[in-house]
């Protein structure tokens, strides 16, 4: 009897370690019933999927009890999402044919819903499709996006503006974690190479509910490049070269995977002359270097899921000044930053069945250096000049550590409710190792508390949420450079904030979309205690250690119309903030600077975008796009706000050939962006003119037998066009932005 007992419990035992739930199933074109090949077939709570055999044919494996949500993607179809149920038996999805785009899942959003199922407008674009417009690098990849501009210094560094804001108003995630590389600074770029990301997201309007502070203004979502499939080993050398600032970009990628393990890595370097204008000048010590690893380690069992990713990136980056020696060195002149970035994440996912947790923790290392030009006598010859500046050591250096964590809850569905709560949290340094000081050694210790659920009905689904942060920020005393010593700070931050939601959809043709959000930005480290010359922005910055939170509340609504031969969007929203920061320039000088003071007032900013999608029948292969977009920012007291980018119009006519045994994916575009006057600067802006840049390209895929040839040639401001952006960090030095250039790109997959 005890030996039966046994033999039944080790059974039992046996069943329970070796047994693996799998989903099965056929994919079929709804109109003729054929098998659809390659479908992606995706479990994005499981982040788990594959595609389907030439019968139609998928299986998915070692996957934990639950309800999750399937979606079914293929060109040419229209995506298809439902609920399906772990263990399940085999299935039969069909697909209705469609000449509307794929739609994703939308990830920067805490339901893993498609674009068209989220309460929350979230736009997306992957990386591959910007950089087939010419984009030199992610920040002008991003300007691609209704709504989002870049702030520039050059062609090297850039920072996303969402709607008028910027800096710390708009939060970076990269990774799962938020990027934290001093991005307070106008002339601090992202630091990130577009190699080796999979996708970007963009979430217009205050994000606090989901992100805490800074992301008052909107969140760039950074999704990395996804795995290999099951089973599967890929790899992959991409090539770039930009014929303006004659410079190359090659990245080298290897993953594989297996049913638990997968691997990934991913080396890049890139390297630029200095630009040339619509003159053919080239702009002195706009040249810059990047060098780049991208590292992922996966690992998926039947109820626990683990991804650990690692990204190094090195940039040196000249920092214009003025005209002068025309050169096509790559190696930037003196003042220049050289930025080590470091950013370790591992995000950890637990299973229950229908419940789980994910819990993110994030590392990163920043460290910045700035090398400057100093007083010589006039003896001295240029090389002993050269030799001592390249041996000597940065007049500016700081270590920014942190270490943040992310943890969500996702608890059982009651009902039609979906509910997650989380805590988030930050822990931060700066130190200081040269003889400049910009901003003081300090710590930064965040917290927040939030829950947020999603109410879904036939036609109707509603989201909202609550949320509590506190920040408290720490600095020392230090001895700025006329001669004060500044009294370190200690000031604590706190914010309650919520958001509510609610969409209309009819047939999945007319979609409505009302947010109202609030949100909160504690002021930073920069503006608070800073008092020195910022040489990057040619002027002295004096802080205010008295300033308040910036609080908002912005009202957004999104109306969206398609069918498989139209589609049309309009986006509009206000945006008011209470104690909004900004730095003002005084009639003071130090060391024949001027001085800039921060200072607070209440603002508004209220604007959107407007677009429409035309792919007539029977010619589905032709693509007319159009997009307006406008924003207007105002101090209520009078006077505008600076760096508010001008309002613009962009019209793409677009051809794609899809189908082709040997050359697949075929396109060509042509795209006119208008950008009119800006007659509205800030109070130390001037206007800027109008302007209309040109642009094209083309592309395939040669499909030979397992290798992929992926050839693209585009062009941006093909006229040559003299102009300035309102955006551009040079302007108050009437230097132009970047003239014609042709990019040419190879990339090969197998």
């Amino acid at each position: 009897m005890r030996n039966t007992l046994l033999i039944t419990l080790l059974f039992a035992v046996n069943t329970i370690i070796y047994s693996q739930n799998q989903l099965s199933g056929n994919i079929k074109n709804s109109n003729s019933s054929e098998p659809v090949f390659s479908a992606n077939i995706y479990l994005p709570q499981l982040e788990k999927g594959t595609i389907s055999d030439l019968n139609g044919k998928f299986i998915l494996k070692n996957l934990p009890d639950g309800t999750y949500k399937l979606v079914i993607s293929s060109i040419g179809f229209s995506t298809v999402s439902f609920e399906v149920k772990i263990p399940s038996e085999e299935i039969t999805i069909e697909l209705v044919p469609s000449a509307i785009e794929i739609e994703e899942v939308i990830i920067s959003t805490p339901f893993h819903q498609l674009q068209s199922e989220n309460v929350m407008k979230v736009e997306r674009e992957s990386v591959s499709e910007l950089n087939k417009k010419g984009a030199l690098n992610l920040a002008d990849g991003i300007t691609q996006i209704a709504g989002v501009e870049s702030l520039t210094t050059g062609v090297g560094i850039g920072k996303p503006v969402i709607r008028g804001l910027s800096s710390n108003r708009v939060l970076v995630y990269t990774q799962g974690v938020r990027l934290e590389n001093q991005q307070y600074g106008d002339e601090h770029g992202l630091g990130i190479s577009s190699k080796g990301i999979g996708s970007v997201e963009v979430i217009k309007g205050p994000a606090s509910l989901l992100y805490g502070s800074d992301a008052i203004g909107g969140v760039l979502y950074l999704n990395p490049e996804r795995y290999a499939a099951a089973g599967e080993t890929n790899a992959a050398i991409e090539t770039d070269y930009f014929s303006n600032t004659i410079g190359y970009q090659t990245s080298l990628m290897a993953k594989t995977s297996g049913e638990k393990l997968k691997f990934l890595a991913r080396g890049s370097y890139a390297a630029h002359s200095d630009y040339k204008d619509g003159n053919d000048t080239r702009v002195t010590n706009t040249r810059f270097n990047e060098k780049d690893i991208k590292a992922g380690a996966g690992f998926q069992d039947k109820n626990y899921k683990a991804d650990l990713r690692y990204n190094f990136n090195r940039s040196e980056i000249g920092i214009p000044e003025e005209l002068g020696a025309q050169s096509k060195d790559k190696e930037p002149l003196l003042p220049f930053q050289k930025i080590d970035n470091h950013v370790l994440s591992l995000d950890n996912q637990f299973y229950f069945g229908n419940s789980s947790l994910d819990a993110k923790l994030g590392y990163q290392f920043n460290d910045r250096k700035e090398f400057e030009e100093h007083h010589h006598e006039e003896e001295e010859t240029e090389e002993e000049h050269l030799e001592e500046e390249e041996s000597g050591e940065p007049s500016l250096e700081m270590h920014l550590e942190t270490l943040n964590y992310n943890i969500k809850y996702n608890l059982p569905k009651l009902g039609k409710f979906e509910t997650i709560a989380g805590i988030q949290g930050m822990y931060q340094t700066n130190r200081n190792f040269g003889e400049e000081i910009l901003i003081p050694d300090a710590e930064t210790l965040d917290f927040g508390i939030f829950a947020t659920t999603h109410y879904h009905l036939e036609s109707w689904d509603f989201q909202g949420g609550l949320r509590f942060d506190t920040r408290n920020l720490e600095t020392d005393e230090f001895l700025a450079e006329d001669g004060d010593l500044i009294e370190g700070v200690d000031r604590s931050f706190e914010s309650f904030n919520a958001a509510l939601g609610a969409k209309y959809h009819l047939n999945q043709k007319f979609i409505a979309r009302l947010n109202l959000a609030s949100g909160f930005r504690a002021p930073n480290l920069s503006e608070l205690t800073s008092n020195g010359d910022h040489n990057g922005a040619n002027r002295y910055e004096i802080g205010n250690p008295d300033l308040n939170n910036e609080q908002n509340f912005q009202v957004d609504l999104a109306l969206e119309w398609r069918n498989v031969h139209f589609e049309a969007f309009v986006n509009a929203f206000s945006n008011n903030i209470k104690d909004y920061i900004f730095i003002n320039p005084t009639e003071e000088t130090i060391d024949d600077e001027p001085v800039f003071r921060y200072e607070q007032a209440n603002a508004n900013l209220y604007g959107g975008e407007i677009g429409v999608h035309i792919h007539p029948h029977p010619l589905d292969w032709l693509h007319l796009e159009s997009s307006f977009e406008t924003v207007t920012g105002k101090l209520n007291d009078g006077g505008y706000l600076p760096l508010i980018p001008a309002t613009s119009l962009t019209n793409t006519f677009r051809i794609e050939f899809e189908e082709g045994k040997t050359f697949s994916q075929k396109y060509t575009f042509v795209r006119l962006k208008n950008v009119f006057k800006q007659n509205n600067p800030g109070r130390f802006e001037t206007a800027t003119n109008a302007y209309s840049l040109l642009g094209a390209g083309f592309g395939t895929v040669l499909n030979l037998n397992q290798i992929e040839l992926d050839l693209r040639l585009s062009g941006t401001n093909l006229l040559n066009k003299t102009y300035i952006s309102h955006l551009s960090r040079l302007k108050q030095d009437g230097i132009f932005n970047i003239g014609r250039n042709i990019m040419f790109s190879a990339n090969i997959s197998i």
